[in-house]
């Protein structure tokens, strides 16, 4: 039987639906992603800790649920808005439907609303607080615990997402002959050592990671610099998360201790604290970018990558103004999306180069890694300009796409 639901923003502007999913009521910041594909990405994706998220894409769950596509271990947006839900997927790996991982997840949803609109507010009033119900209609009541819920900005999920205890990753990329890849004994043994930070990571990241050529060791986000380096690990990586970049002091912190003692490379959340650790600041985004197709600048090559996003916050390219270079350019709204350093080894970027399903115009970036961490026990803190010096003798850049 269908149930009816709402979907009540702060502003008191009321959508009105039918609910999927799990029976319930949550509160979270309401985003938009334009992705086509990929939902469940983005459902078990940790930075979307404490949002509930709209796809704009009009048609979801066509090719339902499998645990292979999981990039974490577990649903973390706090509620999800389609056009139309479609419950009974045609997909040969499908081995569920997307509304029953919801209510298995716990996780309230609500289709049938003009989700058009629902953007174009979004666009013009920015991202703001909403609740989700389906077990209590009143709408007064709705906006009104809308208005008293607490934002993004200050708070610390960080803590809410990372993991317990320290743990290895040993997979790597996917096959359709032979699903995720195990390397073998030798190859970890003789792979250099990555410490990842782990402040929300996806799976995709670390299965780039031993992709790559590394072994991976995943620690909590409020591990500091000296157990970092108890580890001695040849690179460190910085994850990606949720919430506001600038409340995550400990890993400020951290980070500052390591920027000049091992090569690192961050990727959104790990991109804003790795700016924040040098002294520049962020600020939040209107909308935020969510979705799998904007457009940025590399400003050393000129060349254009489309990429997967998933933000809400970003650098103030102003307020590092000599403590790093900018590397990329969001072409859309000109906001910083990469960084690299001047004089110390590192570079990150704001987009996910990792993205499952895509697009990968920017997997090079883990290969870069790579080579990074080869160069550094050899040149130092000027690994990185000698990394840059033999693209431009091989007249680019950066290793081809991957």
């Amino acid at each position: 039987m269908s149930r009816e639901a709402v979907l009540a923003l702060a502003d008191g502007r009321i959508f009105r639906g039918r609910a999927f999913g799990a029976l319930g009521e949550v509160t979270g910041e309401v985003v938009f992603n334009t992705a086509m594909t990929g939902y469940q990405e983005v459902l078990t994706d940790p930075s979307y800790k404490g949002q509930l998220v709209c796809m704009t894409y009009p048609e979801i769950g066509n090719v339902g649920i499998n645990r292979e596509d999981e990039e974490s271990d577990r649903v973390y947006v706090e509620g999800f808005i389609v056009r139309e839900y479609v419950p009974r997927p045609s997909n040969w790996r499908a081995e569920m439907s997307l509304g029953e991982y919801l209510e298995r997840a716990g996780v309230p949803g609500i289709e049938l609303i003009d989700t058009r609109a629902l953007v174009r507010h979004l666009r013009t009033n920015g991202a703001q607080q909403a609740v989700l119900s389906s077990v209590n209609l009143e709408i007064d009541e709705l906006v009104a615990k809308a208005k008293a819920s607490p934002g993004l900005v200050g708070r610390d999920l960080v803590r809410e997402v990372t993991c317990a205890q320290p743990y290895e990753w040993e997979l790597g990329d996917w096959s359709i002959a032979t699903g995720y890849r195990q390397p073998s004994r030798a190859e970890l043994r003789d792979a250099p050592l990555i410490v990842a930070l782990d402040y929300g990571i996806k799976r995709n990241i670390l299965r780039r990671l031993v992709a790559a050529g590394f072994r991976v060791k995943v620690l909590p986000a409020t591990s500091t610099a000296e157990q970092v380096l108890e580890l001695n690990p040849d690179g460190v990586f910085l994850s990606n998360g949720p919430a506001d970049p600038a409340a995550v002091l400990y890993a400020h912190e951290t980070v500052r201790g390591l920027l000049r003692r091992k090569p690192i490379f961050g990727i959104c959340l790990g991109h804003q604290i790795l700016g924040l650790a040098l002294g520049g600041k962020t600020y939040k985004l209107t909308f935020g970018h969510h979705g799998a197709n904007h457009p940025v600048l590399d400003l050393h090559t000129g060349r254009v990558e489309i990429t997967s996003q998933n933000h809400g916050f970003a650098v103030d390219a102003e307020s590092l103004q000599g403590k790093a270079e900018l590397s990329h350019l969001n072409l859309n709204d000109k906001t910083v999306e990469g960084l690299r350093g001047k004089g110390l080894p590192f570079y990150s970027v704001q987009y996910h180069p990792e993205a499952s399903p895509g697009p990968h115009d920017s997997g090079y970036l883990f290969t870069r890694f790579r080579r990074l961490v080869e160069l550094f026990p050899r040149y130092g803190l000027d690994a990185l300009d000698h990394l840059d010096r033999e693209g431009q003798a091989k007249g680019a850049s950066a290793p081809a796409n991957n």
